[in-house]
């Protein structure tokens, strides 16, 4: 069943309440594998105008996306994976076959594992085409890198030991809570008065919480949610979402022509419901229920 817009901002805001453990400890979730089998499109000589990123993609018949490789449900690779799984894999997935590539052979899609710290990077300097990385859309970034969607709506919370007494951020006052370096959650962390940690990767972060090195880990509520779900009687979720994540599409902006097909192929995923089945594959099996699709940003 479908949510109103508002009931669909707070589920993404409130998933980790509801994503009680459904994900499997190597991160997948939904089918076998956590993911979905998507066949490339044929495309249709004019489709994407001479000239363009696209038509230059599709013509090669290869791209680099940038996805994370150590969220659980969202972007994750076990060392026995040929892919990555996750929703935001599955996204990356939906735009790939659009331009005629085949998300599934990894000789045409080279998905790269690209941190918090490294996404603008690797947009500027050419290593990757697009990223999809739990990216939150923000007008510093944008002054960087394109940035279009958003096409998931979350929100910052905290991951604690299961027998914290930690309920909210204002029981963390100048303590240490840790997120990944080049995140937004660093700097809301400190601006409510914790003591911002960076770490290099989420994985890390969550062994210094499982450890006691820090007191409680905090970036968007998926994210943490599928790290509760690995460490099952060691690590939950708390407190009310205190922020409002819009998670999009990275590109250069020497590509502006990027954003309106972007814009169009996540449309059309919304439309035909295969936004909503890779949504259910890989964060539906934690009971929530599937979200209405949020509103597009216009492309400037």
């Amino acid at each position: 069943m479908r949510l109103n817009p508002t009931r669909a901002l707070m589920a993404g805001l409130g998933l980790a309440f509801t994503m009680s453990f459904g994900l499997a400890a190597c991160g997948s979730a939904g089918d076998e594998d956590g993911a979905r089998d998507v066949a490339p499109e044929e495309v249709e000589e004019g489709k994407f105008a001479e000239g363009s990123r696209m038509a230059e993609l599709a013509d090669g018949g290869t791209i680099n996306i940038g996805v994370k490789y150590d969220q659980p449900g969202l972007g994750f690779k076990g060392a026995a994976d040929d892919l990555p799984k996750g929703f935001d894999v599955e996204i990356a997935k939906i735009l790939v076959a659009d331009l005629g590539i085949d998300p599934e052979d990894t000789g045409s899609v080279n998905y790269i594992e690209t941190i918090s710290d490294n996404r603008e990077p690797f947009l500027t300097e050419g290593k990757v085409d697009l990223v999809l990385a739990s990216y939150s859309i923000t007008d510093d970034r944008r002054k960087v890198v394109g940035q279009t969607g958003p096409y998931f709506l979350t929100g910052q919370q905290l991951l604690v030991p299961e027998d914290s007494d930690v309920e909210s951020i204002d029981d963390l006052a100048g303590e240490e809570v840790c997120s990944v370096t080049g995140s937004t959650s660093i700097d809301r962390i400190n601006e409510l008065g914790a003591k911002g940690v960076g770490f290099d990767s989420y994985s890390e972060c969550v062994q210094k919480v499982l450890d006691g090195t820090v007191s409680a880990m905090s970036t968007d509520g998926s994210i943490l949610a599928g790290f509760a779900a690995q460490n099952e009687g060691e690590l939950k979720v708390v407190g009310e979402a205190f922020s409002e994540e819009r998670i999009g599409v990275g590109y250069s902006q020497d590509y502006p022509e990027m954003c309106e097909w972007i814009n169009g192929v996540l449309e059309d995923a919304f439309d035909d419901g295969s936004w909503a089945e890779a949504f259910e594959v890989t964060l539906g099996p934690s009971g929530v229920e599937t979200p209405e699709p949020p509103a597009l940003d216009d492309c400037l």
